[in-house]
């Protein structure tokens, strides 16, 4: 059985990012590296400083779950952590094999949905963050996904490498890039033998400084809830609510929404950039021009 690097990885990540402080560890002056020692966190979580020294190395064992879980309490994951702790926690057996290539397939009503959001930015996203489907509004707020090459219809990559989008989240683009980074991750976690997620990777490592230390980092995200700024050339600024929804029957398929506060200056600002997008939706599909970056 081969090497689990990726449990060696994530279990020094996260153990060299806890802080001692709380746990009453004041030694830190003394402390050659960051975080907590082997020892200490083998204590926290009741296991002895061996096995987890063997985890750790990326050993061939199996934990138990109920190993697993002392893990995470000790560790101090989130539900989305957890769930990537468990998913690279199974060593693999026999050689690595890429799986085949395929398409993924959006039903019928999930593109009859979409399109009946007309006045809310809709995306759908597949595997390893892979943008299948956009309504109207959601072209004319991020960019003109249907223009893209196929391959460049990827969310992590827009985001990352799109020097538009980087203006367009001009105040939080780190944060919401290193989420999609994160989202990524856990992808990759989940599809270990996935040859299209190992080439992205690959590609945004040669031309990201910064993926490859978010990357580095083991951050792991699940996509939920949250509020985004956005600076937007049409619209201007904006305050959005984004909900992720996973259907029944598809986890890799996440419908991805933008939302304003009713009434608010971003839902006016959204009915705005509606009309544009209609009156523009014959010519390059409701694309805005690109947006300046913050003074």
């Amino acid at each position: 059985m081969e090497r689990n690097e990726g449990l060696s990885d994530f279990l020094r990540a996260r153990r060299a990012a806890m802080d001692p402080e709380p746990l009453g560890l004041h030694d830190t002056a003394t402390r050659r590296v960051p975080g907590l020692r082997r020892e200490e966190l083998a204590a926290l979580a009741g296991v002895s400083v061996d096995y987890y020294t063997r985890l750790e190395q990326g050993r061939p064992i199996t934990p138990s779950d109920s190993v697993l879980e002392a893990l995470a309490n000790a560790l101090r994951l989130d539900p989305a952590e957890r769930s990537y702790l468990h998913a690279v926690a199974r060593p693999r057996t026999g050689g690595r094999r890429r799986a085949p290539r395929t398409v993924q397939k959006v039903r019928p009503g999930i593109h009859a949905l979409l399109a009946r959001l007309e006045g809310t930015p809709a995306l759908l996203l597949g595997r390893r963050t892979d943008i299948l489907v956009t309504n109207r509004m959601a072209r004319a707020l991020l960019a003109d996904f249907d223009a893209m090459p196929s391959r460049d219809r990827n969310a992590a990559r827009w985001i990352v490498l799109d020097e538009a989008a980087r203006s367009l989240f001009a105040e939080g683009w780190e944060k919401v890039a290193s989420e999609f980074v994160g989202t990524l991750r856990m992808d990759a976690a989940r599809h270990p033998d996935d040859s299209r997620t190992a080439e992205l990777v690959g590609e945004l490592s040669m031309k990201s400084e910064r993926f490859r230390r978010w990357w580095a980092q083991q951050k792991v995200v699940q996509f939920s809830y949250h509020t985004k700024k956005l600076h937007h050339p049409v619209a201007g600024r904006l305050t959005l609510r984004t909900e992720a929804l996973t259907f029944p029957g598809d986890p890799d398929q996440t419908l991805l929404t933008f939302l304003a506060d009713p009434g608010s200056p971003s839902d006016e600002a959204l009915t705005v950039l509606s009309v544009w997008a209609a009156d523009h939706s014959g010519a390059g599909g409701g694309k805005p021009p690109r947006a300046a970056p913050y003074e």
